[in-house]
């Protein structure tokens, strides 16, 4: 009797010792792990911990990296080497370069459709929201070497000088990105800052980070060097203060509402007197989220004396 019970339990287990009576479910989809962008490189998080992006029906979507301190040190240094190159580029230059990266995110739209759907936006949004995208860095790009002319300016002194003044980069400008959206608020953050010949680094989306790290993707492939555009992931919570009181960084951007948070950044700023530009209640989508003025809003005005001599007066000559 005992033996014919072996045998049955034998029987009902495949030699791997997987249950031949149980019911095959549906596959277990292997999540993809998105990393974080710095330097031109895909480096995964300095301190190893993640978290899984869900969508609001609480299904699964990516393993996402959450960066740390070093992490943004790290995309701190390389924004700052890249800086002296990126800047000193031809304006027309940075115009070709994001004309570009207009170009290549065109080519990955069906991509970045299916990641804003599966974040909870409906189709009709999600193709407007790629298209309006895509256009935001093509309006940019055709800034890059304008924007110089409506804000400099030729100015009357007194003396016999030749006084104008002109806008320059900033340099590094740290920024956290809108959180409510995926990819608009994204681009429309970045594309005036390099616009302008900065760098930047971006926090992405802590609840819709899939476009974020797929547009770092699509940064890779263009002509942007690495270290002009680098892109974090993790909470907002944890990195703001680092954001704000790092002094090699020389622009804050806060693109939320949180009164608090605002607060504490301006007050860590003031430790190297970084600017704090606070962009809220900004609909992303609408036409005057792609004002040149947030081109000048990371820009310094630089103002000139040069020694002329004065031909206009009495007893002048040469």
């Amino acid at each position: 009797m005992e033996k014919e019970l072996i045998k049955e339990k034998q029987a009902s287990f495949s030699t791997n010792g997987v249950d031949k009576n149980k019911k095959t479910g549906k596959r277990l989809e292997v999540l993809k792990t998105y990393k974080i962008y710095i330097g031109g490189q895909f480096p995964r998080t300095e301190s190893g911990r993640y978290y899984i992006a869900t969508n609001s029906k609480g299904e699964q979507l990516a393993n996402v990296c959450q960066s740390s301190r070093k992490d943004f040190r790290d995309a701190v240094v390389a924004a700052r080497n890249a800086f002296r190159s990126w800047s000193g580029r031809a304006a027309f230059n940075r115009g070709q370069v994001l004309y570009r990266l207009a170009e290549m995110l065109e080519g990955r739209k069906a991509q970045f459709i299916e990641e804003l759907t599966k974040q909870d936006a409906g189709k009709t949004q999600a193709q407007k929201e790629v298209a309006i995208s895509i256009d935001r860095l093509i309006h940019y790009s055709g800034w890059c070497d304008k924007y110089q002319q409506l804000f400099g300016t030729v100015n009357p002194v007194a003396s016999s000088h030749f006084n104008f003044s002109v806008p320059e980069p900033t340099g590094v400008v740290a920024a956290i990105a809108p959180q409510e959206n995926s990819l608009i608020g994204l681009v429309s953050v970045i594309a005036p800052v390099i616009a302008g010949g900065n760098t930047a680094i971006i926090l992405a989306s802590e609840a819709k980070p899939l476009c974020a790290v797929s547009f770092a993707e699509v940064i890779n492939s263009s002509d942007v060097p690495g270290g002009v555009v680098n892109i974090l992931t993790g909470k907002p919570s944890e990195l703001y203060s680092h954001f704000a009181s790092h002094m090699d960084v020389n622009t804050v951007i806060y693109c939320n509402s949180d009164v608090l948070i605002q607060k504490e950044i301006q007050q860590k700023a003031a430790g190297n007197v970084k600017r704090v530009l606070i962009y809220k209640d900004v609909n992303w989508l609408s036409d005057k989220a792609q004002s040149p003025y947030y081109i000048l809003d990371t820009q310094e005005i630089k103002t000139t004396w040069h020694p002329v001599e004065n031909i206009g007066g009495s007893g002048s000559g040469y």
